[in-house]
């Protein structure tokens, strides 16, 4: 109502047409105020609630080594490559890959000394720790130990 007796107060007057303006742009105003001040708050008050959990799990790799007793013998280094896919069984293992001695290129910084590796991919440390403890790979020290002389482990957590 007000706004209609502006309306035909104004007339074709500049100066009220500018009035009129404004008197019609004070509630659209005051509206898109009120819903940024909201949006604000509610930003402002979520950001205040205390932080659950946000640490990231990080990815453990763990990389074995084997060297054999007998580093010539084919028979031994299969047998070993047949138990450490065994593993694969462990529910925590996310990836494993069994490897033997690639024939690369022999430089420096190449260690060539050792028979058979594994791989593996895991959650995080405590999947690793289910696997340290897992009676499958309790099985496979057992069963399979016999074979190497020498066993070098590097774990790494993604950085």
């Amino acid at each position: 109502m007000k706004i209609m007796k502006l309306i035909i107060a104004a007339g074709k007057d500049c100066c009220c047409n500018f009035i009129l303006q404004q008197e019609i742009m004070k509630p659209i105003m005051r509206r898109k105020f009120l819903a940024t001040a909201a949006t604000l708050t509610a930003g402002t008050a979520a950001s205040a609630l205390p932080l659950q959990n946000t640490e990231e799990k990080k990815q453990l790799v763990h990389h074995v080594f084997f060297w054999l007793k007998n580093p010539d013998s084919i028979e031994d280094r299969d047998k070993l490559v047949e138990g450490v896919k065994t593993l694969a069984k462990i529910e925590t293992i996310r990836k494993l890959h069994v490897g033997v001695l690639a024939s690369t290129e022999k430089r420096d910084v190449v260690d060539t000394s050792w028979q058979v590796s594994e791989l593996m991919f895991f959650d995080d440390t405590a999947g690793q720790k289910v696997y340290q403890d897992h009676p499958i790979h309790q099985a496979f020290i057992k069963n399979y130990g016999h074979l190497w002389a020498k066993v070098l482990v590097y774990d790494a957590a993604e950085a």
